[in-house]
């Protein structure tokens, strides 16, 4: 792959950049803090601002790196605050494939806001990065987070049976993925 690092996307409604250290406390109060979006994601939520800070530390850090993908999503009419988080959670050069992992607060769930982000990050890994499968997957108890794969043109392949962990516990994983000759 033609690995090219964390660069801004711009879509209708998006701004898709890198995180800066400022961030720390959009993302604490946005999303980060809140058991509700963190409720099946694979990371508790933050105990404190603290908490964000350090993970934020080690993100800036990590674009020195041509193969770190990780934004921030900016609602264009929200400024420059960040709302949310999409990123390359996974990658396997030999074969091609991008995992991609999301969240964003639920102040703007059911918008269409995951869905325009990851659309333009499938459109980056296709036709700049070079990938050829882009999957994702998520709990069965989280379906919306399947409707957002579903919406971007993913193939539902089929569920592993207590192949991961969450939030929850041991649980299932709902597997979506695309080939770049299925666009």
């Amino acid at each position: 792959m033609n690995h090219c690092g964390t660069q801004t996307i711009e879509t209708e409604r998006l701004v898709l950049r890198r995180f800066t250290l400022d961030d720390a406390d959009a993302m604490y109060r946005n999303w980060a803090s809140d058991p509700d979006v963190t409720e099946y994601l694979t990371w508790p939520p933050h105990a404190s601002v603290d908490v964000t800070k350090a993970i934020l530390e080690n993100w800036v850090s990590s674009y020195a790196q041509n193969n770190c993908y990780q934004w921030a999503i900016v609602l264009k009419e929200n400024g420059n605050s960040p709302i949310g988080s999409i990123a390359a959670v996974g990658m396997n050069d030999d074969v091609e494939i991008i995992h991609i992992g999301y969240c964003i607060g639920k102040e703007w769930w059911h918008r269409g806001i995951t869905s325009e982000a990851l659309k333009a990050l499938m459109d980056f890994f296709f036709d700049k990065v070079g990938a050829n499968r882009i999957e994702s997957r998520h709990d069965p108890r989280n379906p919306y987070s399947g409707m957002v794969m579903q919406k971007c043109g993913m193939k539902y392949e089929g569920t592993l049976r207590s192949s991961d962990r969450n939030n929850q516990g041991i649980c299932d994983a709902n597997w979506y993925a695309l080939l770049k000759s299925e666009r």
